[in-house]
């Protein structure tokens, strides 16, 4: 199988291209399926000894253990491994095989395609050899509370800083923004011990208004979660369910009748986000008119009457994107200080919450300035800026980051991630909690493979036998000393001195990252005022991170497109550990690119960074002085996959040959060759099942996978390698665009950007092999009425078998011909009637131009005959 790498305690949560467009999400509320953790009929509990004698003895440090480990069941997992000897076994002897009878009509072929085979092989290993003991891990929310959560409004949870990055209004919407900063809000942990960062990279005045707006929704949002303890704490989300979830015993009169008023303060706030940008240069248009002298550049004004330090509407020098200044506002500062927001005040209602907790969290606006003169390091750089401000700020033990299109669909999620950090057995060595991405506006048949939960619940599943899954870019809590470049517990040296050359000459920064390694954690951040104020833009300045390790050995890696593989594996090299987090509803949801062009740009990035990081000093094979041998392997597996892309496109072309009027074998004897790729193939499908049956996806998800793999590798893939052949030859960069996540189509059909055909040249090589294929198919039929008669039996076996390839390849790359059709697509069964009458009308041009050949040789040798007489 081919896979692509591709919380009551302090929160009282107990028991066209509008910049707001609406979240798309599903009907069902976004429910997880039910979560194969717990002992079934697959898996079984691996940790029951550890138990006990944690039982016995009491705990160790009286703390208990927090989280549950199960292995698959020996019935399925010795039989799993078996197959997966036997076909190591069966391709080895098949490339003897091939070896032995190294007999072609075409030997150039022949030996490219023995080349490929044994590439096909390495990966395949690199992608099953890290799967072979999967481990599932399942927190025990339950222990934790009991542990942490001593009193209502006292709790022993750790601070945790929550990172949310957006680059762009437009192409980030505003409405997916703060939908996620509410679910942040409002999730299940200590008001007091966690705070939100929002870092905006493109400087607008636009997003730090609609978060001032989202700040005092929240005082109604959040008490209304808290209070009736709803799932997902997103509003878009939670209103377009159909059936409300209540876990409360209040009656749902009750929950209807507040629902009702959050319900028309939340379209109410939405109209304001709308009205946005029309309010900020009507504004600014009136105060610039005010303004005296000729020439006075036209400012962008905030609310307050001062002039916005960041882009302007009409850019100017120092106010334009890519310069301007750093800037970082507390929204809502720190609940112990009260905020200055009433729920009375911030929305004209006052419902009755009873006891509710109305505390929010700490709310912060970032972004880091802008310079041409200075390489920002795109998503990296922005992370990084947010870890040093929240360091002078919260300095919170744990960290968690998303991206703006996501949001926390379990209330628990924050918790559940903490279980892992605080388990007595090795917690303190595990640097990062990754959750499986989850995605809610996928459409129901998921055609272009955006669940990929091959990937989250297969291979990512099974690497947390080894040092852990890798990090996946969101949904990942962090502890702040791995980030630091700190080894783990085990590896540390007694005395390290945070030094300015490693960290920035900021001294209070300095002074952070020793508190951090001496676990002096505080609950309550120092006063702000302007000299501190000033502290956090200088850190977010432009040359804050030159001459020292930032990017480097400290925080997210700079320079590399895919800048979260290559994190995880810096941290994983130091020796740390990762854990994949299972629970039963999933944690996060966000957005896909529904949309075929936009989802390939996006394999794109991804698979271009992760060459990219081949040919680095972050290769796998000779980086990481402490990564365990398999997950060495899964890290270059996940470097090196797009290179099977340029063997499996010279495979879906090699139905050309049925154009050549002779008879043309890759390999002889052919059938016996066939029956060994259809032996080899099938093997590897049976495998697939068997990880079906642990991982806990469908046959679909599989499917799907299968099909997308082999688009991609006739467009983005290839595309990928291409580029990094031209950048190790010119020394240039790769540069690849953001995935958008705006629609462009004004329709109510919420899956409209699937029938967007956007045309681009990668998609070239991919129309070549369906059009080949389809002609290829139609010759073959032609060919099969014309010399049906002529034909040998072994002939008639190898034509046979020559149509049952290409069939197959047309099945991989259905969805692209779905694609090509646009609209048209809506209705598949045009497509299945459409591409056999192409197919009968290719062969009877074929078999038509045959008998004209055949009446033109007739004609030419009576002539012949009749000259000569």
């Amino acid at each position: 199988m081919v896979s692509s790498p591709a919380s009551v305690a302090g929160a009282g949560g107990d028991n066209g291209s509008s910049l707001i467009d609406p979240l798309l999400v599903s009907r069902g509320g976004g429910v997880a399926r039910k979560a194969a953790g717990a002992e079934g009929k697959y898996w079984v509990a691996s940790d029951k000894g550890e138990r006990r004698a944690a039982k016995e003895c009491g705990g160790e440090d009286g703390r208990p253990l927090l989280f549950r480990s199960y292995k698959v069941k020996g019935a399925l997992l010795l039989p799993y491994r078996a197959l997966i000897l036997a076909r190591l076994i069966g391709v080895l002897l098949f490339f003897g095989w091939r070896i032995k009878h190294n007999k072609s009509d075409i030997m150039w072929f022949w030996t490219l395609s023995v080349v490929g085979d044994v590439w096909f092989c390495f990966s395949w290993l690199l992608n099953q050899f890290p799967k072979f003991n999967p481990i599932k891990t399942i927190p025990d929310l339950a222990a934790l509370k009991q542990h942490c959560d001593i009193s209502v409004g006292t709790s022993r949870l750790p601070g945790i800083d929550v990172f949310v990055t957006t680059a762009d209004p437009i192409d980030e919407p505003i409405l997916y923004t703060m939908n996620c900063v509410l679910s942040i809000l409002a999730t299940d942990y200590p008001v007091d011990r966690y705070a939100c960062y929002l870092s905006d990279d493109s400087g607008a005045l636009m997003l730090y208004e609609a978060l001032a707006e989202t700040a005092k929704f929240a005082t109604l949002w959040v008490p209304f979660c808290r209070k009736h303890c709803i799932e997902p704490r997103a509003p878009e989300s939670y209103f377009q369910l159909e059936a409300p979830l209540l876990h409360t015993g209040r009656a749902p009169e009750e929950l209807m009748s507040d629902s009702r008023v959050v319900s028309l303060e939340y379209g109410e706030f939405k109209a304001r986000l709308e009205a946005i940008f029309g309010t900020i240069r009507k504004r600014s248009d009136d105060y610039n008119s005010m303004r005296t002298g000729e020439g006075a550049p036209s400012a962008t004004w905030m609310a307050n009457g001062t002039q916005w330090p960041g882009t302007w509407i009409e850019p100017t020098e120092n106010h334009r994107k890519g310069h301007h200044a750093g800037i970082v506002k507390v929204v809502l500062d720190h609940p112990s200080r009260e905020h200055n927001l009433s729920l009375k005040d911030s929305t004209g209602n006052n419902l009755n919450f009873g006891a509710t907790d109305l505390r929010i969290p700490t709310l912060v606006y970032v972004s880091r300035e802008k310079n041409p003169g200075y390489d920002h390091k795109k998503k990296a750089g922005a992370l990084n800026a947010q870890l040093r401000v929240s360091a002078l700020l919260s300095n919170a033990q744990f960290i968690i980051n998303f991206d703006c299109d996501h949001y926390i669909n379990s209330s628990q999620a924050l918790r559940a991630a903490t279980c892992f950090m605080l388990d007595p057995r090795g917690g303190d060595n595990i640097a990062f909690v990754q959750f499986p991405q989850r995605f809610d506006n996928v459409d129901p048949k998921d055609r272009y493979g955006n669940h990929n939960r091959v990937f989250f619940d297969g291979t990512m599943l099974a690497l947390n036998d080894l040092q852990g899954p890798s990090y996946l870019g969101t949904g990942c809590m962090f502890c702040r000393l791995a980030l630091y470049g700190i080894d783990p517990p085990q590896w540390r040296q007694d005395s390290i001195i945070p030094k300015a050359s490693k960290f920035g000459s900021s001294i209070p920064f300095l002074e952070s990252v020793s508190k951090a390694l001496n676990q002096e954690w505080s609950t309550t951040p120092p006063p702000i005022n302007d000299a501190f104020v000033t502290e956090m833009e200088m850190v977010v300045s432009a040359s804050h991170d030159k001459g020292t390790d930032w990017g480097k050995g400290v925080g997210y890696i700079y320079d590399i497109a895919t800048e979260d593989i290559v994190t995880g594996f810096r941290i994983h090299g130091q020796g740390w550990r990762s854990v994949y987090c299972t629970m039963e509803r999933d944690a996060f949801y966000g957005t896909a690119p529904i949309n075929l062009t936009e989802r390939l740009h996006q394999i794109l990035r991804w698979s271009g960074g992760s060459l990219e990081m081949f040919f680095s000093h972050n290769n796998p094979l000779i980086e990481g002085r402490r990564l365990r041998a398999l997950q060495r392997v899964s890290y270059l597996n996940m470097t090196v996959y797009p290179v099977t892309s340029l063997f499996i496109l010279l495979y879906a072309l090699s139905p050309v040959m049925w154009l050549i009027p002779d008879e043309v074998y890759i390999q002889r004897p052919f059938t016996r060759y066939v029956v060994y790729l259809i032996v080899i193939i099938l093997m590897i499908h049976i495998i697939g099942w068997l990880e079906i049956k642990w991982a806990g996806f469908t046959w679909l998800d599989y499917w799907r996978n299968e099909q997308f793999f082999m688009i991609g590798s006739t467009s983005a893939y290839p595309t990928a390698v291409l580029h990094m052949v031209v950048n190790l030859l010119t020394k240039k960069g790769i540069h690849f665009r953001v995935t958008s996540k705006q629609t462009t189509t004004n329709t109510n059909d919420k899956f409209a950007d699937l029938y967007e055909m956007r045309w681009v040249p990668m998609l070239i090589p991919t129309v070549i092999v369906l059009v080949a294929n389809i002609v290829a198919i139609g010759v073959a039929i032609g060919k099969t009425v014309v010399y049906m008669g002529i034909w040998t039996t072994a002939q008639k076996i190898h034509a046979a078998l020559g149509l049952l390839f290409n069939v197959w390849i047309m099945v991989l790359i259905y969805p692209f011909a779905l694609a090509v059709m646009g609209r048209w697509a809506k209705r598949p069964i045009i497509l299945v009637v459409l591409l056999p009458v192409t197919y009968v009308i290719v062969a009877l041009v074929y078999v038509g131009t045959w008998n004209m050949n055949i009446k033109r040789l007739y004609q030419m040798q009576k002539d012949i005959i009749n000259r000569d007489q």
